[in-house]
């Protein structure tokens, strides 16, 4: 599904890979459930237009922490290592979405049950805030020159299987009956997270620390406080990488919106809207490496600005299909817009963020960039069904607040230096040293 090919360099993507896609399940099969049934399960005493934005706005909150969980994974990443965050963001996140599932509900506990909820899902955006940042730095500084973003794109394209392992096990228990689906249906899927947590820590416990890590401790070049380094030397790199995050906005409202939407508004059947997401999400394990080898050849500006002009006017196409009820269209513009257009921002973000800052505070700088701008696109569902209601025809404010959303972020991407042709001793750095022996600048 995706994985990358045997070979020295290929290791640490490999387990990357793995690792992000078992993180992930956990953190979209949240979303999954938040969709469709915690606004039954949590929030009961509301009206379903309430509810629904409750329940939604609790997937959001998993966003908040995500900064938090930037700003302290990633200054431990920088200090003591790649390895040790990796290990660290599998545990948490299972954890704490095993004990999702054994929540009692609302009927039972009353208002603790959400408070509870809320509670577990900040542990989850703790940990998701370093997962993507440590495996990419682990993939990107293993990687080979000039195919940088094809090995650190496969922490993206694991993340996609992650998203289809979590639909396709929704998929039997969306098809249970409502009194069953209600009752325990939701909690197995949360359940087998302990079997996931299990299977990634066996992965990446064999993980190698990084060679430009080992070399950082080696030489004492490794930062004392490398937030400080960051906010100091880069400040507007992590100033871009968060505008162009927003970019995320497609995926929260393609996974979470629409789903929601779909089945409480306009009343389209569940599993067929699951299997939208497993299709696209197949499509997108299969075209993220192609896009990033796109990318190690043309530029990393060139693909991801196309994909974002691509989803800008695409999500007209997809929200208008799902309010017009065609499955069809619902199937062929999901498909073509997070499977294949979208992907090619996927492909190249591991790798252009990474390249904008030197290895003593890659992990800091790509973290907290990205998840600043991830905590500001989890939200876009509650406040879209805030803003724009939740009657048949509040698609269309949503699109256009998508669409806008993906222009400001061509905007960054556009402004950005191009950087796939940037020696990796060199990525980041003010002044290009072309020894790094001599020039003694760390990366």
């Amino acid at each position: 599904m995706g994985a990358p090919p045997a070979g020295k360099p290929a290791k640490a993507a490999l387990a990357a890979w793995i690792g992000s896609a078992l993180e992930y399940y956990d953190f979209f099969i949240y979303g999954t459930a938040a969709a469709l049934v915690f606004n039954k399960i949590f929030f009961p005493a509301s009206s379903p237009a309430t509810g629904t934005l409750l329940a939604l706005s609790t997937f959001g909150v998993g966003y908040v922490s995500r900064p938090l969980g930037a700003l302290l994974l990633g200054h431990l990443g920088d200090k003591f290592g790649r390895k040790r965050v990796l290990l660290a963001t599998l545990l948490l996140m299972g954890l704490s979405t095993v004990l999702v599932g054994c929540l009692p509900s609302y009927g039972s506990v009353g208002v603790a049950a959400p408070i509870l909820l809320v509670v577990l899902r900040l542990l989850q955006g703790l940990s998701a805030g370093g997962e993507q940042a440590s495996a990419n730095s682990m993939s990107l500084e293993h990687a080979p020159e000039h195919r940088r973003a094809y090995y650190t794109s496969f922490t993206l394209s694991g993340t996609q299987a992650g998203q289809i392992l979590a639909t396709a096990v929704f998929l039997p228990v969306a098809a249970l009956p409502q009194e069953e689906l209600l009752s325990w249906g939701w909690r197995v899927p949360f359940w087998l997270s302990a079997v996931v947590v299990l299977v990634g820590y066996y992965i990446r416990r064999s993980l190698e620390e990084t060679p430009v890590f080992q070399e950082e401790v080696a030489s004492g070049e490794v930062a004392k406080l490398p937030l400080a380094v960051l906010l100091r030397d880069h400040w507007a790199d992590v100033l871009r990488v968060v505008v162009a995050a927003l970019i995320a906005s497609v995926s929260t409202i393609f996974t979470v919106y629409a789903l929601s939407y779909a089945v409480n508004t306009v009343g389209l059947s569940r599993t067929p809207m699951l299997w939208v997401g497993v299709l696209a999400n197949v499509a997108a394990v299969i075209t993220i490496p192609l896009w990033a080898k796109f990318s190690d050849r043309f530029g990393r500006k060139r693909i991801f600005i196309a994909g974002s002009l691509g989803c800008a006017i695409l999500i007209f196409a997809y929200l208008g299909a799902i309010a017009a009820g065609s499955y069809l269209w619902i199937f062929v513009v999901g498909i073509g817009m997070f499977g294949i257009v979208y992907t090619a921002t996927s492909a190249v973000w591991p790798s252009f963020y990474g390249e904008m800052f030197p290895a003593r505070v890659r992990l800091s700088g790509t973290a907290i960039g990205t998840q600043i701008g991830f905590a500001i696109s989890g939200f876009l569902p509650s406040i879209a069904v805030g803003v724009t209601g939740t009657g048949r025809g509040a698609w269309l404010g949503v699109a256009v607040f998508t669409a806008a959303l993906c222009l400001v972020n061509v905007i960054a991407v556009a402004t950005g230096k191009e950087t796939y042709r940037v020696p990796t001793a060199q990525l980041g750095l003010k002044e290009p040293a072309p020894d790094r022996s001599e020039a003694g600048v760390p990366r």
